[in-house]
């Protein structure tokens, strides 16, 4: 990219639109070159952007968000009377967006019109409330508490408790505003996946795993976990805080990616840990990535877990399905 383009694209946000680089001296025959080579990279509304200046280690979600956030930005300037809502809206607000389509950058409108889809956009249409509307960045896009609501509607009830747990957790919302937004909201297609979210959301979550980890546990039926639960010995010295523990006798881990770090220390210790938890009667059972994409095998043995350590403990309580 010539200097000329660079200017134009940075004072745009990173992006650029083809009389942009025929301004700028290239011609139609090289910016297609260029898109088949892979140098640049077409948006919709016949825009581009550059991206030999990115991170050659990107996570490919990192760079998904990296594009998503780019369309936004281009078609925002470019479309006049919408404000970005539904997932869009939530990556601006700084919400994790597992389960969503980040290939089409979504917009409300304000004013009266259709609803429509193109080719990296979709647009809404719903006239949002003054006080659903917020900005940020220099744009316009709906509340932390609506997008969560637009986007449970239009997606899952388990991504809409990814995104409820989060903005709890990050004291972005809370659960009365967003069951106000949710009673607002209760006529919408898709509604009651919407607030059984919201009902559900709980701000100990402190990941999506986990988030996605108590959706499993009560899809099966099994007991609702205490969260982030501090474990001690009979001196009061702390052994650990576990993310679950189900029925006061099973300890559940999630292991995200680099939860422990890569350091032999680290490892060693993480050790130490379930050993101590083992030797004061409690069970550890641990759950990654892959292991919610199998959800019934996944339950079906910590329901087996748990009844064995029900089973030792002497409590005889436990609801067997």
């Amino acid at each position: 990219m010539n200097r000329r383009l660079e200017v134009i694209a940075a004072e745009r946000g990173g992006w650029f639109t083809r009389p942009d680089a025929v301004a700028a001296g290239y011609s139609d025959s090289e910016l297609r070159q260029r898109v088949r080579s892979g140098q640049w990279l077409r948006l919709s509304f016949n825009s581009y952007v550059d991206p030999r200046g990115w991170p050659a280690d990107e996570p490919p979600w990192e760079r998904a968000i990296r594009l998503h956030l780019l369309n936004v930005r281009m078609a925002s300037a470019r479309l006049g009377d919408v404000v970005v809502s539904h997932q869009s809206a939530a990556v601006l607000h700084g919400l994790p967006v597992w389960g969503t389509d980040l290939t089409r950058a979504h917009f409300t409108r304000v004013a009266s019109g259709r609803a429509r889809s193109g080719r990296g956009i979709r647009i809404h249409r719903g006239t949002p409330a003054v006080d659903e509307l917020v900005e940020v960045g220099g744009l316009r896009l709906t509340s932390v508490d609506r997008a969560i609501v637009e986007t449970a509607c239009t997606t899952s009830y388990e991504v809409g408790v990814v995104l409820a747990d989060a903005a709890l957790r990050m004291r972005l919302t809370t659960p009365e505003r967003l069951a106000d937004v949710v009673r607002r909201h209760r006529r919408r297609h898709g509604s009651p996946a919407a607030t059984a979210a919201a009902q559900f959301a709980n701000a100990l979550s402190e990941s999506v795993g986990e988030s996605r980890l108590r959706v499993l546990l009560a899809n099966h039926g099994l007991p609702a976990p205490q969260l982030q639960v501090e474990i001690r010995d009979a001196f009061g010295r702390l052994i650990g805080r576990v993310d679950f523990l189900l029925a006061g006798v099973l300890v559940i881990e999630f292991d995200g990616a680099l939860k422990y770090g890569n350091t032999a220390d680290a490892v060693l210790a993480e050790k130490w840990r379930e050993d101590r938890l083992r030797e004061h009667g409690y069970g550890v059972f641990r759950v990654g990535w892959a292991d919610l994409d199998h959800p019934r095998d996944t339950a079906a043995r910590i329901w087996d877990a748990l009844k064995r350590h029900t089973a030792g403990s002497g409590n005889k309580q436990l609801l067997v399905p």
